[in-house]
């Protein structure tokens, strides 16, 4: 027995010296350089070799309100989408462990089983006629009893990964599970992109139902010199309908701006895991600056950043090992079995070892040769499957690319646009308290100073929108570049 397990391990260790890991190694496929984002002309982008870009930056450095990351923290610990990607790496961990379980023998036991045989008169075999030495030419014509076996059984088999079948399964289960890491991140950067989002949102309205109430007390502050007018027979009933119609059109829009807002305030609370409730905020939309300087760093640098683009990246390996496993399984497979314990025909000599002992050692190796093409079809889905990965991921890459340049522009054009609001404001402004001297000095009549209003009120809300676009933008530059998971 002693020379049997050494020659037994001998064989194992020249086997696996010699076994060949079938497949081509992963490497990432060529996806071309591109040394900046397009469309950007003026906004500075520029940076020093000791900067870090503006993905590198923690969200909670990023947004400096401290309700707006009170909120984040929140639906970090209670968002519903979050706590299933946590889940799903628990399977992806399991998976992993699993295939790295594969690598180790296989053991069984076989606690105890009885075994009883029953023959008839007529049964043709070895036994049936030993039984009829053992009961005369006359066995009995019903059942009998031909034996009686106790045993039990520890047996083992173990797979030598000769062509790295195994080896290709464990990096498949090991991206697979890196892969739903990479998802969390992913949606993670979704979700405090959306919630900075929505709170802005949030802010705008709050703005905008300011702008519209100052409004009001305009509309109804002209309403009572048009009355006096009236009354002094220095203008006509029709003033006083217009008048009013413009106040109740400014009044409609602050319940419409109230509704958008609790609808903002619901599907905030849902991103943060909870039932809807009233959400205090104290920050007001002018407080919020915009950032002078985007350092965003070179394209290639989305690969490393962006968890989405690591995630395509990650099935892109899975499917590369997937192509090793299907051609590994074309080629012969060798599975080592052992076995060891108690057989007995007689109850009272089951538990003597040295009479009822065995051991079995075996070895076999198996070549698959006909399986309807099922093998090579496996292979070929799997090299087109790996293809398709590669694709997507390009495709993702380009996206990536693509979102930021779509943010710059953004940025860049909505500035542009802000600025000129901003002198429209000016504008605006004095034409309303032009108008309002003019209308009271009898040398503007009340058509003019409704219109100033109205162009007044509809600028300021541009502004506050506008603004609120450029947050936005600036959020959507900060998640397309890969921020808000670190």
């Amino acid at each position: 027995m002693k020379y049997i397990k050494q020659l037994v391990f001998v064989s194992l260790v020249l086997i696996s010296a010699i076994s060949c890991k079938v497949g081509e190694s992963y490497q990432r496929p060529d996806i071309g350089e591109i040394d900046s984002y397009y469309g950007i002309s003026r906004l500075d982008t520029t940076s020093s070799d000791t900067q870090s870009t503006l993905a590198d930056v923690n969200w909670r450095d990023y947004f400096e309100d401290s309700t707006l990351i009170s909120l984040i923290d929140t639906a970090l610990v209670y968002n519903i989408e979050l706590q299933k990607r946590a889940k799903q790496i628990e399977i992806g961990s399991q998976n992993l462990d699993l295939s790295k379980a594969n690598f180790y023998p296989s053991l069984g036991l076989s606690p105890f089983e009885f075994n009883r045989e029953y023959y008839s008169e007529n049964y043709n075999n070895y036994g049936s006629n030993r039984a009829r030495r053992n009961h005369g030419e006359n066995p009995p014509r019903t059942l009998y009893t031909e034996r009686l076996a106790y045993s039990t059984t520890l047996f083992a088999s173990w797979e030598i990964d000769l062509w790295g079948k195994l080896r290709w399964q464990k990096e498949a289960a090991q991206a697979s599970f890196m892969q739903s890491e990479a998802f969390q991140k992913a949606v993670q950067t979704a979700i405090v992109a959306e919630i900075a989002s929505t709170y802005y949102n949030m802010l705008m309205i709050n703005s905008q139902i300011a702008v519209a109430e100052r409004n009001l007390e305009l509309g109804r502050s002209t309403l009572n010199i048009v009355k006096l007018q009236f009354e002094a027979d220095e203008t006509t009933s029709l003033a006083i309908q217009q008048t009013e119609s413009q106040i109740l059109r400014a009044e409609s829009l602050i319940p419409q701006l109230e509704r958008e807002y609790i609808l903002l305030e619901n599907r905030l609370n849902q991103l943060l895991g909870r039932y809807p409730q009233p959400i205090e905020i104290e920050q007001d939309l002018e407080d919020v600056g915009f950032d002078e300087q985007y350092i965003v760093g070179v394209p290639i640098e989305l690969i490393n950043n962006r968890p989405d683009i690591a995630a395509a990246e990650y099935q892109l390996i899975a499917s590369n090992a997937r192509v090793g496993v299907t051609q590994a399984m074309k080629y012969p497979s060798i599975v080592l079995n052992a076995s060891t314990g108690l057989n007995s025909f007689a109850f009272n000599n089951f538990l003597d070892p040295m009479g009822s002992g065995f051991a079995l050692i075996n070895g076999a190796i198996f070549q698959p040769l006909l399986q309807n093409r099922r093998l090579k079809t496996n292979h070929s889905i799997a090299i087109t499957e790996l293809q398709l990965a590669e694709l997507d991921f390009k495709d993702n890459v380009i996206l990536a690319v693509r979102e930021v340049s779509d943010a710059l522009v953004t940025i860049e054009k909505l500035r542009e646009e802000y600025n000129i609001a901003q002198q429209r404001i000016i504008v605006t402004s004095k034409g309303v308290r032009d108008a309002s001297l003019l209308f009271q000095s009898g040398f503007a009549n009340y058509l003019e100073v409704i219109n100033a209003q109205e162009d007044a009120l509809q600028s300021e809300l541009d502004l506050a929108d506008l603004k609120r676009q450029i947050i936005l933008a600036n959020i959507e530059l900060y998640r397309s570049l890969g921020g808000g998971w670190q």
